[in-house]
């Protein structure tokens, strides 16, 4: 299908975008090592775009802000559309890490539960501290970032000339420093901090000639991390998605069978909105696989299925969502069921367009996008990788079919992008005409490898012995046309800036940003 009543357009298509690689964290030298608990598994902007947060398999969550913009309103826009007029491009630092989860065991049910972030979720900034949820499998806990100033206390009564009362004398700078202390929370400003004079302090002889007030002077910040709340005990099955609400005060965790609806303030209650299991799991024919509320509408979300629907709920119907409002669903064509129709069905990933009128969702082979006006069937469908079709036997043996590529729209709602294998990314163009559809690779050269085509049979080494060795090599393949494919190295994660053409994407350990 066309996407003629996808946005509102320009005269005329967007001209396709001309992607730039514009940094890189992490980026493995040749031939070193990944470990395992450094891999990228989530990636966020938060809603101003100028912070970004990372979450990976050792569960850290790792934080940058951006460094090219230095002031805001309506100046800081004015002086982005020069940088760009100028060639310049968005510019991201290190701002600061943080340990978010643990590895822990459940020994009720004997079951190990992984560190790894599994999603991370920005929260509305306030007081100049910065708010996000970060989850793992079980656990979803609320964190506050903030700059706090290390306080002194400097001017005593001391000479330093003089000896205290145990022999040591003060020190020159008359000052005793304020640390940070588990007890209070890690807050250096807290009073409880202050190291104060011992008791065995002596007054020189013939007392002090005048008292002066201490004074409490600021000297250098540090960047402090601490974990507000902890929503926990309220999955049996593993989480997979998180989603802020619109009001500010609420979000959603979603599991296979159930989602839950939490105030942020309380961390020891939760509603559950959505129960698809069934009285018998012998019963069971979907899971939730992801779920988003609504950008501006706060009675609304979605969820999807491994069945390749999506649900659109009203949270004004009823308390437990048992009904959905709208269901979306492509109708199979008759005679195509093959054996792994259903899994690669499966939508991994659904997102909702800035202003809510579009739901963009990820399957294994293709991106679809949905109008909520119309459940008909999608309004756009794009094929991601078609020409693996031809290989889903070996994905289904190396489990690479089961792998989950998440999705995003660009802040105009123009453009879509996703993921594949061999690190590659793939851009779209959603707007009426448009035939934009570029390949690119998470790489210092984006624009290196070529979009494989559709593979054909080859007119030589069809023996017996080159489909053995094929059929053998989980790892790189290659499609008759010579272009290579690599399972092994799969962009899983990315995000689109919410307000410009910008995008980030995990490869592994490494974070690749790309402007256009």
């Amino acid at each position: 299908m066309n996407g003629a009543e996808v946005v509102a357009a320009p005269a005329g298509p967007p001209v396709p975008l001309d992607w730039k690689f514009s940094q890189v964290f992490g980026e493995r030298t040749a031939g070193e090592e990944v470990q395992e608990v450094d891999i990228i598994s989530a990636i966020e902007f938060d809603k101003s775009g100028d912070h970004l947060a990372t979450g990976d398999r050792g569960g850290r969550v790792v934080l940058f802000e951006r460094t090219d913009t230095k002031d805001h309103g309506e100046s800081r826009r004015d002086s982005e559309r020069m940088d760009y007029s100028l060639g310049r491009h968005p510019e991201f630092r290190y701002k600061t890490e943080f340990q978010s989860h643990e590895p822990e065991f459940d020994y009720l049910k004997s079951l190990e539960i992984e560190e790894k972030i599994n999603k991370i979720r920005w929260c509305q900034i306030a007081n100049g501290a910065l708010f996000l949820l970060s989850t793992n499998d079980k656990t979803i806990k609320f964190w506050k970032v903030q700059e706090k100033k290390v306080k002194k206390i400097a001017e005593m009564n001391v000479d330093p000339s003089k000896s205290m009362g145990n022999g040591s004398t003060a020190s020159s700078s008359n000052s005793i420093s304020a640390r940070p202390s588990l007890e209070n929370g890690g807050f250096p400003d807290s009073d409880r901090s202050f190291n104060y004079l011992s008791s065995d302090f002596s007054f020189p002889p013939g007392g002090i000639p005048s008292l002066r007030l201490p004074v409490v002077s600021s000297h250098e910040t540090s960047l402090v991390a601490r974990c507000r709340r902890v929503y926990a005990h309220a999955h049996d099955y593993h989480i997979n998605s998180i989603s802020n609400n619109s009001d500010g005060e609420t979000f959603i965790s979603a599991d296979d069978l159930r989602i839950n609806l939490w105030n942020l303030e309380i961390s020891n209650q939760s509603f559950n909105i959505v129960d698809v299991k069934p009285a018998n799991m012998e019963d069971l024919t979907e899971v939730i696989t992801s779920a988003e509320f609504h950008p501006t509408h706060c009675n609304t979300l979605a969820y999807s299925s491994s069945k390749g629907s999506i649900r659109l709920i009203d949270l004004r119907q009823s308390a437990l969502c048992d009904s959905h409002a709208k269901l979306f669903e492509e109708q199979e064509a008759p005679g195509s069921r093959s054996f792994f129709t259903e899994i690669i069905a499966s939508i991994s990933d659904i997102k909702f367009g800035k202003d809510g009128r579009y739901i963009l969702s990820r399957d294994y082979m293709t991106l679809k996008l949905w109008d909520i006006n119309m459940d008909s069937g999608p309004v756009a469908t794009y094929q991601v990788h078609e020409y693996l079709r031809p290989k889903l036997c070996d994905l289904y043996e190396n489990d690479s079919i089961f792998d989950k590529f998440e999705c995003c729209l660009s802040g105009d709602g123009l453009r879509v992008a996703t993921g594949s294998y061999s690190n590659l990314f793939r851009v779209f163009g959603c707007a009426p005409g448009s035939t934009e559809a570029t390949t690119l690779e998470a790489s210092k050269n984006p624009m290196r490898r070529q979009v494989p085509t559709p593979s054909r049979p080859s007119r030589s080494l069809g023996n017996s012995i080159t489909r053995v060795v094929r059929r053998g090599a989980e790892n790189p393949g290659v499609d008759a046309n010579g272009n290579s494919f690599d399972f092994t190295t799969k962009l899983l994660h990315l995000a689109w800036h919410p307000s410009e053409n910008s995008i980030a994407c995990a490869a592994a350990n490494s974070l690749y940003m790309y402007y256009a």
